[in-house]
């Protein structure tokens, strides 16, 4: 129970996502969203040309601006507090999630290199965003090897390591850009690095470096490995990961505001800072999904499911699963879908169609009536296949198809790839006895009813329209010391809407028929990459002859 001394107290919760960021502020004893508000980054998601005109970048780069960052918390932060009306004084912490595997490379004292003098254009300088999925060929042989050498901790992650975590890129960076490698004091994931900013002093979060940075039983992995994969990158854990004091517990308090970061947010200097967290696990106990077997699926742009458990199992193709890393005292599971909310959006840009028209232009079709099925692998393939060489396929096209009913379809293919990740859960021996959703796409009445009937299960959503920044205020909550746990401060603050979709059983029934031609083409194109996988190297290669102005060279 939260005691009468923190009754209308407040914390503020920001979400850094992929395209912008978000503040809310809400109170300590119920959860109210009395201010919120959104800066876009300026810089949005840098794949082409670096800001200051350097480029063209090669394909599947995702960076980002980290002065973007910087401005949510000089315009959210303070816009979100003035429209609460909230007195600034009765704010007693704040706390932030962020993308992931979002990670940059910084000096000793937390300047990110893309900001030294001499390094603004050098790609490899720039915080590389979460769907960077050019170190694919670096992920395959971190899997390689784990599998030659046995390596304990690779089947913490379903088998394989994907392009999009830590270990990876910074071999990228190494291989590519082996002076700005030598230039890189810490490599960090965003979430850490803001939470930098706002103590200043550097923290390493438990969530981040379980899921994204190979820690597991106490360490990351091993001097010898990484010397096999290269003998430069021996030392990468040792003297760019590992922090004097180790991982901060989900919830803990890390530091407290700094005067520049007050002055910055107009919040006050001294309040709690949490640890950083990551926009999918933060989320959990503002939609009351911290119980095991409660899978939450945050639908954005990209999809990310997590789920806790008493059980340690071995569930091949998930992203990992770490003790402690959604909520302490279970192990937490995550799984995921690299475009989802990004794939909608490439059709109705294709189409010059709308959401809206498109849904309400198939959504009376029966089941199956377009002769479709697609693969959602436009973005590659997180889980649970973690292939980010993969591509999307949509097989059953006619001269008489129409744009609705491909929309429809992909809608589909995304049910089907989340099925996918839910059965391969269950196989495990992990159970997955509610299905809940939060992120933007809930407000999607149509696709949440789609997700039900191809999942044959009922669908629960999230309460509020910003359940990561909630998440995060909750985690405030606690390292504030007004909660003694983050399942108490999510029972009083978080709120989810249980079985507001139940599924159709002949709808039901005749997904399934779908579904078995999904499973199909999935086993078919997906197992060794096969025909996609030429296709990629085809289109890398026709890049490279294009005549395309060379990136720098690598700083000496």
């Amino acid at each position: 129970m939260i005691v009468t001394a923190n009754i209308d107290r407040y914390v503020v919760g920001v979400d850094f996502g992929t395209l912008s960021g978000r503040a809310v502020v809400v109170r300590v004893r119920d959860g109210a969203e009395l201010g919120s508000a959104v800066t876009d980054y300026r810089h949005g998601v840098i794949d082409h040309l670096l800001p200051d005109g350097t480029g063209p970048l090669p394909p599947d780069w995702a960076l980002q601006n980290p002065e973007d960052w910087r401005e949510v918390l000089r315009g959210a932060v303070p816009a979100a507090l003035a429209a609460s009306e909230v007195d600034p004084a009765a704010v007693i912490g704040i706390a932030i999630d962020f993308t992931a595997c979002t990670v940059l490379p910084t000096l000793a004292d937390g300047t990110p290199l893309c900001e030294l003098s001499g390094l603004t254009g050098e790609p490899h300088a720039w915080p590389k965003l979460w769907k960077h999925h050019a170190a694919q060929a670096q992920a395959d042989r971190i899997n390689a090897l784990a599998v030659e050498r046995g390596e304990p901790w690779a089947r913490r992650y379903g088998g394989k390591q994907s392009s999009e975590w830590e270990f990876a890129k910074a071999l990228q960076v190494l291989e590519e850009a082996p002076g700005i490698y030598e230039r890189c004091e810490r490599w960090i994931e965003a979430a850490d690095w803001i939470v930098w900013e706002l103590t200043g002093t550097e923290s390493r979060n438990a969530c981040t470096a379980g899921y994204k940075g190979i820690f597991q039983e106490g360490g990351y992995p091993a001097g010898d490995f990484l010397h096999a994969l290269d003998p430069r990158f021996a030392d990468f854990a040792a003297t760019r990961l590992v922090h004097p004091d180790g991982l901060a517990p989900l919830g803990s308090r890390v530091g407290a505001l700094t005067e520049r970061a007050a002055e910055w947010t107009g919040l006050p200097a001294g309040i709690a800072v949490a640890a950083g967290n990551v926009d999918a696990h933060v989320t959990a106990p503002a939609a009351r999904a911290v119980e095991p077997g409660k899978l939450l699926a945050i639908m954005g742009t990209s999809t990310c499911h997590v789920l806790n458990s008493p059980v340690l199992a071995d569930v091949p193709g998930i992203c990992g699963v770490v003790d402690g890393g959604i909520t302490a005292g279970y192990y937490g599971y995550e799984a995921g879908q690299s475009a989802v909310g990004d794939i909608f959006a490439w059709w109705t840009q294709l189409t010059g169609r709308g959401h809206e028209e498109l849904t309400a232009a198939c959504a009376d079709q029966p089941v199956g009536g377009h002769g479709l099925v697609a693969l959602d692998w436009m973005g590659g393939n997180r889980s649970i296949l973690v292939d980010h060489d993969l591509s999307g396929v949509i097989i059953g096209l006619t001269l008489a198809t129409r744009p609705e009913e491909v929309y429809r379809a992909l809608l589909e293919a995304t049910a089907f790839g989340t099925r996918v990740i839910v059965e391969a859960f269950e196989a495990g021996g992990v159970g997955v006895a509610e299905f809940v959703v939060a992120g933007g796409l809930k407000r999607n009445s149509f696709l949440m009813q789609l997700y039900a009937d191809i999942l044959r299960r009922p669908v629960s959503v999230a309460v509020s329209d910003q359940a990561p920044a909630l998440g995060s205020a909750i985690h405030a909550a606690v390292a504030a010391g007004a909660y003694p746990d983050v399942p108490t401060a999510a029972e009083a603050m978080g709120a989810c809407e249980s079985a507001a979709y139940v599924p159709d059983p002949a709808r039901a029934d005749a997904y399934d028929a779908l579904f078995a031609e999904y499973r199909a083409l999935h086993d078919a194109f997906g197992a060794a990459g096969g025909a996609l996988h030429r296709l990629r190297k085809i289109r890398n290669a026709a890049i490279a002859r294009a005549d395309r102005p060379a990136q720098k060279g690598p700083v000496q």
